[in-house]
């Protein structure tokens, strides 16, 4: 796993992504959160195919967070199973990689 990684979830409302976004940047698990939505999500769940509209949460963060970032999301978060999945950050500039070391490491 590479040292920095973007953390997806999304959720139900706009409101819940806010609630997310201010719980996991406001602990510093995350150094930014973007919300992008709606989006519209087709998915099983309860044995049939579903369609939701959906905002997702990316955060920025670092490998070392993912685990406080999950319990964090799994906190506040409304769903029963939410989505929290990373995505590794190949390469970046080495000043937004270190800007997200120094916001995540307290």
């Amino acid at each position: 796993m590479p040292d920095h990684i973007e953390v997806r979830v999304t959720a139900g409302s706009p409101d819940e992504a806010d609630r997310l976004a201010d719980a996991v940047v406001g602990r510093r698990f995350a150094a930014c959160a973007q919300i992008v939505g709606p989006i519209t999500s087709v998915y099983w769940w309860d044995g049939k195919v579903t369609r939701s509209q959906e905002w997702l949460v990316l955060f920025k963060t670092t490998a070392a967070r993912f685990g406080d970032l999950a319990g964090c999301v799994r906190e506040v978060h409304s769903y029963d199973v939410p989505e929290i999945i990373a995505v590794p950050v190949a390469i970046g500039t080495a000043d937004y990689l270190g800007w997200i070391d120094r916001e995540t490491d307290h």
